[in-house]
């Protein structure tokens, strides 16, 4: 990419597409274009807005998302509408010639008992997490895509894999939140309430690896412009951390007084989630933040936003 590049954040108007935008601006990238919205969701529209902009690169973000809540009550509505944007996106992106592209995907995509760390050459060797095998299922289509397309045409089609993101301008809302954002809106407002107790679905022992979203930005760009193979990477952090370490950190953060009762009988997810990030360090990348600074970044904008 030079700085003139005409590129393409789709979904900016999400945690992780705010933050891309905003990293790219920072390095000298001027000539951004955004879709969002239902306009990713019509083809035709899709394909005049690239007919229409010379696009060169394109960051394929977006989409529906949710944590176990939402993947519960709602998987078709998840599933359909990545499949529907990601098909949308590369067509358009296959017939003008844009350059190179880079799809997210989720560690979602992983089977349910994977070796830890997860490496790529694990994918589709065994069964997904059933709390979010439709949402998945959608993203692992999009990883073959990008693979379908090179193999048939050459496209320049890259996947990555992101550990789980978390920050500023994240979803904090009860239905669709994922773990972290989640914790920081139950317990600051428990915290306000005065309440004695919180309770988190589990037993907390589950193991997650988190990346804050500006690193993920930062990994994103530098993806775009040093790699080039059609195997899926990950994107990760490599700090490890259980669910019940993450609500402590919160609680500390928040300054909640009160305590933290586990709900054994709510479903815990996948045992393990941590990624084998080393193809992406070994090129030169490596994370900005700890875990323990980025949820008070993440806390400190949740309360600037708070009415």
């Amino acid at each position: 990419m030079i700085f003139s590049s005409p590129i393409l954040v789709t979904g900016s108007e999400t945690m992780e597409g705010l933050s891309l935008l905003k990293t790219l601006q920072e390095n000298g990238f001027k000539n951004l274009f955004t879709l969002d919205g239902d306009e990713l969701r019509n083809p035709t529209h899709v394909a005049r807005f690239f007919e229409k902009s010379k696009l060169e690169y394109v960051f394929l973000l977006g989409g529906k998302s949710g944590g176990i809540k939402a993947n519960q009550e709602m998987p078709a509505t998840l599933m359909i509408d990545n499949l529907q944007i990601t098909s949308n996106i590369l067509s358009a992106a296959h017939k003008y010639g844009v350059k190179k592209l880079l799809f997210l995907a989720s560690s979602c995509v992983y089977p349910k008992y994977c070796e830890q760390p997860m490496k790529v050459d694990m994918l589709m060797t065994g069964s997904l997490e059933p709390t979010n095998t439709s949402y998945a299922m959608a993203k692992l289509a999009g990883i073959e895509l990008c693979s379908a397309y090179r193999r048939e045409y050459k496209d320049n089609f890259i996947s990555a894999i992101p550990a789980n993101l978390f920050g500023p301008e994240d979803d904090f809302s009860t239905e669709n939140s994922h773990v972290i954002s989640a914790l920081i809106a139950k317990i600051h407002q428990a915290s306000k309430d005065n309440l004695d107790t919180v309770e988190i679905w589990g037993t907390g022992s589950p193991k997650r690896e988190f990346i804050y979203v500006d690193d993920f930005s930062s990994a994103a760009m530098f993806l775009m412009q040093n790699y080039e193979k059609g195997i899926p990477i990950n994107i990760g952090s490599n700090e490890v951390i259980s669910i019940s370490k993450v609500a402590e950190i919160i609680k500390q953060t928040v300054q909640y007084q009160g305590k933290l009762i586990y709900n054994t009988k709510k479903p815990d997810g996948m045992p393990i989630k941590t990624l084998d990030s080393s193809v992406l360090t070994s090129l030169g990348w490596k994370s900005s933040f700890n875990f323990q600074s980025a949820i008070e970044l993440t806390y400190k904008w949740f309360l600037s936003r708070e009415t």
